[in-house]
């Protein structure tokens, strides 16, 4: 389980997993600690079991109103810590 402090939005941290889904490694179990709870959520489910470079090219740059970051492109950050890039 990874667990990544957020900067810039409401979430205050994300947890997550990494798995090996069949030589592919995908996100699974996300959760998101704050933020706006409909969103997170859904943004949690929406990701489960995607590639990890699917879903950081879909998630990366999205901002939240005049914020330069978002939950979504906090947790594509989270996500290219995790895999070391």
């Amino acid at each position: 389980m990874y667990e990544y402090k957020t900067q810039g939005v409401c979430a205050q941290k994300i947890n997550f997993d990494i798995v090996d889904n069949d030589g592919r490694k995908v996100v699974a179990n996300v959760k998101f600690t704050g933020g706006c709870n409909g969103n997170t959520q859904g943004v949690a489910r929406l990701i489960e079991g995607m590639e990890v470079h699917d879903a950081i090219s879909r998630m990366e740059g999205i901002k939240c109103g005049f914020k330069p970051t978002s939950c979504p492109d906090q947790l594509a950050k989270a996500i290219r810590g995790a895999i070391g890039e």
